[in-house]
């Protein structure tokens, strides 16, 4: 009777609770071995804001580490340090960029220089008399006044998604920004530009002798009109952006040798607190005297470094731009975001301090004599 009591042992049971242990430990070893973070300690880390331009690709993991040579207090929240990907480190263009060496500007538009319209914020002097272009204008870092001064306008900025990533990545922070009202999110192209240390200026289509064959656009400010049609085109240009100090025309041969409607024009641009720059394309502009008339804040560009795009002449206009500023004092050029341009300036740019040179903002030149 004993014996058959042995044979008699609940096998079912037993084998029920082997397979229990077996399926147990595989769901174990899947959620933890088989996962690369199994069992490490993580931490999600919320971001005060979403940065812009980065994708969920551009974000690596944040790992707290507690093996930190010299830790002996790996629960330490001091010594835990967070693990990011190399594009934190040295973030691209389209996420913040890297301000350690240089000068923030702020880009969020002060409330006492924005005026609502319907088609959004535009410049406006404040009831204290301060202007958007005392407000937004870069800081110089005081040199001898003896130091010939250059200012360097790179324009097109968010036409191209590579060349202006280009111009934010590799250019100093005291050439100045002029952005296209026609490009796409101009406001992160100014936020960025702004945050890496850069003046902006606005670009204004005005109309050239050969309109409509040469159509800067549907906005082009035309000298045939005046009154509503006149400021709702300019408006809306104005309102494309904020944070800039002026204006620099595009093309534009036939309106700035207009007279009137040079007037009708500088006359708003002082109203609204900002300067107007000149792009030097055109001989018969008369930009200077009437600027002086209607006492706007006023800069003249001497020298177009890439109207023929080549290494060499670029190289040839920075030279011509070099000796200006040495016999005058001061000097300004523009270019455009074209691959070519901007290595020029690179290079060029390397070594200007030890040559005696100092790059400046546009805001600057202002009221600078033209002639020397």
């Amino acid at each position: 009777m004993g014996k058959r009591t042995i044979f008699r042992m609940p096998f079912g049971l037993i084998g029920l609770g082997i397979m229990t242990v077996i399926v147990t430990t595989g769901l174990v070893w899947i959620g933890v071995v088989e996962d690369p973070l199994g069992g490490e300690p993580t931490a999600v880390v919320p971001l005060e804001r979403t940065v812009e331009g980065l994708s969920s690709r551009d974000i690596a993991v944040v790992e707290i580490n507690p093996d930190i040579a010299g830790d002996s207090k790996p629960d330490s929240p001091e010594k835990r340090v967070p693990t990011l990907g190399p594009r934190f480190e040295e973030p691209p263009v389209g996420s913040e960029p890297n301000l350690a060496s240089r000068r923030e500007l702020t880009s969020l538009p002060d409330d006492r220089v924005v005026e609502r319209v319907d088609h959004g914020l535009i410049p406006k002097v404040g009831i204290d008399g301060i202007r958007p272009l005392d407000l937004y204008a870069k800081q110089i870092a005081a040199e001898p006044a003896s130091a010939p001064k250059i200012a360097i306008i790179i324009g097109g900025i968010g036409l191209s998604e590579a060349g202006s990533r280009n111009a934010l990545e590799n250019l100093p922070a005291d050439v100045t920004f002029a952005i296209a009202p026609y490009g796409d999110r101009l406001d992160r192209w100014m936020r960025q530009a702004r945050a890496a240390g850069h003046e902006i200026l606005l670009q204004l289509p005005l109309e050239p002798f050969d309109f409509p064959d040469n159509d800067p656009g549907p906005h082009t400010l035309l000298v045939s009109l005046r009154g509503p049609e006149f400021l709702d085109r300019l408006y809306w240009l104005m309102s494309r952006f904020t944070n800039y100090v002026g204006v620099i025309n595009t093309q534009g041969a036939r309106f700035t040798a207009t007279e009137p409607s040079m007037q009708y024009l500088l006359e708003e641009i002082t109203k609204r607190g900002l300067m107007y720059v000149d792009d030097g394309s055109s001989s018969r502009s008369i930009a200077p005297t009437v600027a002086n008339a209607a006492q706007t804040p006023f800069s003249r560009v001497d020298v177009v470094l890439d109207a023929v795009p080549k290494a060499d002449e670029i190289n040839a206009r920075l030279l011509q731009l070099e000796a200006l500023a040495r016999s005058r004092g001061m000097a300004v050029a523009a270019g455009s975001a074209l691959p070519v341009t901007i290595k020029a300036l690179e290079d060029w740019s390397r070594d200007l301090e030890q040559r005696g040179l100092m790059l400046v903002p546009i805001s600057a030149t202002v009221d600078r004599p033209t002639e020397g």
